[in-house]
């Protein structure tokens, strides 16, 4: 359990706990219907499968099979598809880098590439790992930006969520009235770091920066606030 710093459109700080949702906890999501939902993971494909050993396999290691070869093979035998793994499901996996080569390396140098809107290298600098931004002095403010749940729910992938707790009665206040008010709403709260809640959320030295959505559910006097993590937007390719 950790804690963030809380703001609203009041200027009401609020120092609140936040908490990890693990499937062990006794939680079920449903939808609007009342269906259960849940998360999974699954194999997209194995390595071999991927295009570079692919277009290897069809030709040598010294001359791999053309982009026009790997199509008519993908035509003519599906080799793109491990019948036996491929939309499997995935538990208790470990992140590794892998070369060219698909070859797992343990010594890893991290860049950070800008690129230009025509896709071209602009700058390539040594990664510098940002530093957390919501257990500070300066508290994650109320954004005011307001977004229907369906229109988040299509546009961003949501990567974690994280259950925000009061830790005396005054936070408890603060965090049912928050909750109450979005969920007559029926709207997701952006939540940001800095002055204007512009800037991602950033949990740990180098971690992952996401965007927040507060969302809120009350019944009689207890309430739920999720914040919601996004790492991930959905755009249409450019034509």
């Amino acid at each position: 359990m950790s804690s963030i710093h809380l703001s609203n459109s009041k200027n009401r700080d609020a120092t609140v706990a936040t908490k990890h949702i693990f499937s062990g906890l006794r939680l079920r999501w449903v939808d609007a219907q009342g269906r259960v939902v849940n998360n999974v993971r699954v194999l997209s494909a194995p390595l071999p499968c991927e295009l570079p050993l692919l277009a290897r396999s069809l030709g040598s290691p010294a001359a791999p099979a053309t982009l026009e070869q790997v199509g008519q093979a993908i035509l003519d035998g599906d080799p793109e598809i491990d019948f036996e793994r491929t939309g499997s499901y995935l538990r208790d996996t470990s992140r590794v880098y892998i070369n060219p080569g698909q070859q797992i390396v343990s010594a890893v140098a991290q860049w950070d590439l800008v690129k230009s809107p025509d896709g071209s290298l602009r700058e390539r600098k040594p990664h510098q790992p940002q530093e957390q931004n919501v257990d500070t002095e300066a508290p994650l403010r109320y954004s005011g930006k307001l977004f229907k749940k369906a229109d988040v729910y299509n546009r961003f992938v949501f990567a974690a969520k994280l259950q925000v707790q009061h830790q005396n009665g005054l936070t408890y206040d603060f965090l049912f009235d928050l909750a109450r008010e979005l969920e007559q709403k029926d709207s997701l709260l952006l939540v940001g770091a800095g002055p204007k809640s512009s800037q991602p959320l950033i949990f740990s030295r180098g971690g992952t920066p996401y965007r927040g959505f507060l969302e809120g559910r009350t019944r009689n006097d207890s309430y739920c606030l999720l914040l919601h993590l996004a790492n991930l937007e959905l755009k249409l390719p450019s034509k």
